[in-house]
């Protein structure tokens, strides 16, 4: 029998991990931060404690899996989002089982232990997209498959375990982008590959099972950003872009588009610095090792008093654009930064607000003190890391699995892919199921 135990991100956006059993070895996937509710903590507070996290729920609660702790020989990371990488220095310690995750990931873990002064005592192992290796379980090895698959950060994984009963799939996030601006495209190859071999399961991210339509690649993102800062009649005004730090490829863009307006690139803040130098570290982002960065206060403060008298000179990359309390754009509109938005400059979202009542409200409040200065401002220059419907269609199309469970949001969200399925044959009561936070599903 094999039991998929559901442990976070079934019941919230967020806090994503989940258990496979099998009858004597476990497998984890991803450990997650619930970003609403440590937002604002973090910025205050630079350490962080599990104790802290789980009080306020902002990390999975694994104690639904205590009974079978000692089964655990491989703990997944599928990528560097922190709602999927952020809890592995509270929670991991717990499993004597070795993490594997891409290169990237790894060093965003790092930082992430480096910044709570955390030392794990499970190794951690760096493995490339695109790779097949071997895990060691009690009395058997088990198969896995790395799959490059697209995100919106760099080196993202499917992840495939093969198991007498056929491969279980752990594909959260993923939106099917055949023309990327950073990176391979999916591998079609390996999915097909491993589906004439048998999918029991796949948990699949199901945040826009809903939106009927095809996510459109990052070019199209790019585009938009290419009409918004390549064609703005304004260009001796100030020029601020906010985007998720770690959009490697959104980044790319912003700093070629920079560089076309003969502008000095400059990031601003800590979630930048983090990402932009993992990336740059593991040789996927060259481009970086042309701009500065500032991510103390000091180092802020001093860059944002250089730029405030020549701004025409400058494209400030800064974080803020979900509004987070204690960021960049969020303390400048509160003048509580050396930066005075003018009447014209010009403030680009390369992002959308992630539609949780935190964010929506923070943001709320930013942009509406952002709008009494009467700056220009561009909202959503941004395509959707996430599958919609027909991303999801094409994926279950390819990997035929037995079994959908639904990810990466509460039923509400998740639901739709029941109906979906259900339109390509499947049956959605006994093959498609909605689940819950800590609950398990056996098949």
């Amino acid at each position: 029998m094999v039991k998929i135990h559901t442990i976070g991100g079934f019941s919230e956006v967020g806090k994503n991990m989940v258990a496979v059993e099998l009858e004597e070895d476990a497998f984890l996937f991803d450990q997650g931060f619930f970003l609403p509710a440590i937002v604002s903590m973090e910025e205050r507070e630079r350490v962080l404690t599990e104790r802290r996290l789980r009080s306020i729920d902002a990390i999975p609660d694994d104690s639904v899996i205590e009974k079978i702790r000692h089964k655990v020989c491989a703990q997944f990371i599928s990528h560097a989002h922190l709602d999927h990488v952020g809890a592995v220095p509270f929670i991991s310690d717990r499993y004597n089982a070795p993490i594997y995750a891409t290169p990237f990931t790894v060093k965003i873990l790092e930082s992430l232990l480096k910044d709570n002064d955390i030392i794990l005592k499970n190794k951690v192992y760096a493995i490339k997209p695109n790779t097949t290796f071997y895990i060691r379980g009690k009395n058997r090895k088990y198969k896995v498959d790395f799959i490059n698959i697209t995100h919106s950060t760099v080196q993202c994984l499917l992840i495939a375990v093969h198991t007498p009963k056929g491969a279980i799939i752990y594909g959260n996030d993923f939106k099917l982008d055949n023309t990327p601006v950073l990176g391979p495209k999916p591998n079609y190859k390996r999915l097909r590959e491993i589906a004439k071999e048998g999918v029991l399961a796949i948990i699949a991210d199901s945040l826009y099972s809903g939106a009927e339509k095809k996510t459109p690649s990052e070019r199209v993102a790019r585009a938009i950003l290419q009409e918004v800062l390549l064609t703005v009649q304004n260009k001796n005004a100030g020029m601020i872009v906010t985007t998720f730090s770690s959009h490697i490829a959104r980044l790319k863009s912003v700093v070629e588009f920079g560089k076309k307006l003969n502008r000095e690139v400059i990031f601003l803040g800590r979630s930048l610095d983090k990402y932009a130098n993992a990336a740059k570290n593991i040789g996927v982002a060259p481009f970086f090792r042309d701009i500065k960065i500032s991510k103390y206060r000091s180092q802020v403060e001093r860059t944002l008093k250089k730029i405030e008298k020549r701004r025409h000179k400058f494209l400030v990359v800064c974080t803020g654009h979900q509004g987070e309390p204690g960021s960049i754009l969020e303390r400048i509109s509160r003048k509580d930064l050396p930066f005075k938005i003018n009447k014209e400059d010009n403030i680009i979202f390369s992002s959308s607000v992630i539609p949780a009542p935190t964010n929506l409200e923070q943001f709320a409040k930013m942009e509406k003190r952002l709008k009494k200065y009467k700056p220009r401002i561009f909202r959503d220059a941004h395509v959707s890391g996430h599958g919609g419907r027909e991303d999801l269609r094409d994926l279950i199309r390819i990997l035929s699995p037995k079994h959908i469970i639904p990810s990466h949001g509460d039923p509400q969200k998740t639901m739709p892919m029941a109906d979906l399925v259900s339109e390509m044959g499947y049956n959605k009561d006994k093959q498609c199921h909605i689940m819950r936070d800590g609950e398990v599903l056996k098949l």
